[in-house]
């Protein structure tokens, strides 16, 4: 067989979707190459965030897979009535590579390392130097002979006059947000770590330049965001959501925006797959690996110290203190403008 054909056409494929948010997005790449190059193939998919690709046409089977130990075994036992003959796994994990061989694909790839080499039948290394992350997934679905057409994510928002939409605005209203002007959602937090988070100093002096950019300033976020959102509202009155939607909501949330500003986060990722043009602020982690596709800008403020990688800043966060309120809303009005 020719190297990069695939050794039989697969029938039934399930994929093993990553565990964060920004890594679900940036699989779709995948996910679309995968669909493309089998058409005929019944596609199952598992994974955390697996509810936001309902309807996107990557799957033909969406399997909820939890972080909880008992909820995951009882997924992992639907899967395996799913019988497929062939396993992706984009996790690098050993866990994931275990539970391929529960699932009982007779092909089983996924990229070598954390011991599992022995679990895979197809384990190419990891690329070194890294690649963007959806590079690699893309590298990954090709030992299958799947083929890139798109290498940006991209996903069919909400409809405008849907009810997720009309939720999100009916949300937007009763927390203060004026109909008729431009929105940009401030998304305070990182599930990775403060180390990725804008700091509030520079949130707040943001907010302040709402009225002179012709926008209302939306902040956004998980519950436990809530004490960041009410200092930053108690310093620069403004709309918050912050705890207020929901996972199912975020999208017809972030469709609504007309900017979003956002750290290295799976929000970034997802706002610029639904189409939302994002500013979004790197610190301690490489855009080069991992920087959202579409109508992104990226800022930096340069310092010897990054990227580390850290999830906390052991000294004063330069990289993210460093990024200025101005900047922000330049990148933020050429967005608008059409300018990038």
């Amino acid at each position: 067989m020719a190297s990069g054909l695939p050794a039989c056409v697969p029938v039934k494929i399930a994929v093993r979707l990553p565990n964060w948010l920004g890594d679900t997005v940036m699989a779709v790449p995948a996910l679309s190459a995968l669909r493309q190059t089998f058409p005929d193939a019944q596609v199952l998919l598992a994974g955390p965030w697996v509810a936001l690709l309902a309807g996107q046409g990557l799957g033909d089977v969406l399997v909820a897979y939890p972080r909880a130990w008992s909820a995951r075994l009882r997924a992992a036992d639907t899967v395996r009535s799913f019988a497929g003959d062939t396993v992706v796994l984009f996790p690098n994990s050993f866990e994931a590579a275990a539970t391929a061989m529960y699932w009982r694909g007779r092909r089983r790839i996924g990229f070598a390392g954390d011991g599992r080499r022995w679990l895979l039948t197809d384990a190419p290394p990891l690329p070194e130097p890294r690649l963007h992350q959806v590079d690699e997934y893309l590298r990954l679905v090709g030992v299958l002979g799947a083929l890139a057409t798109v290498r940006e994510p991209r996903l069919t928002p909400p409809e405008p006059y849907g009810d997720g939409r009309q939720r999100a605005r009916d949300l937007l209203l009763q927390n203060g947000a004026p109909e008729g002007k431009p929105m940009v959602g401030v998304h305070l937090g990182a599930a990775h770590g403060p180390a990725k988070v804008w700091v509030r100093e520079r949130i707040v002096e943001f907010c302040r330049l709402g009225p002179s950019l012709g926008v209302i300033p939306v902040l956004l976020g998980a519950p436990s965001d809530e004490p960041a959102a009410a200092a930053v509202v108690q310093e620069a009155p403004t709309v918050s959501l912050v705890g207020r939607d929901s996972p199912d909501l975020l999208p017809s949330v972030l469709a609504e925006m007309a900017v979003l500003v956002c750290g290295d986060t799976g929000v970034a990722h997802l706002a610029a797959a639904l189409g939302t043009p994002v500013v979004t602020l790197f610190g301690p982690t490489d855009p080069a690996l991992s920087a959202p596709r579409g109508r992104v800008a990226v800022v930096r403020h340069a310092v010897p110290c990054a990227p580390c990688f850290y999830r906390a800043c052991p000294i004063d966060h330069p990289c993210m203190r460093g990024i200025s309120a101005a900047e922000v809303g330049e990148r933020v009005a050429a967005l608008l403008a059409g300018d990038s």
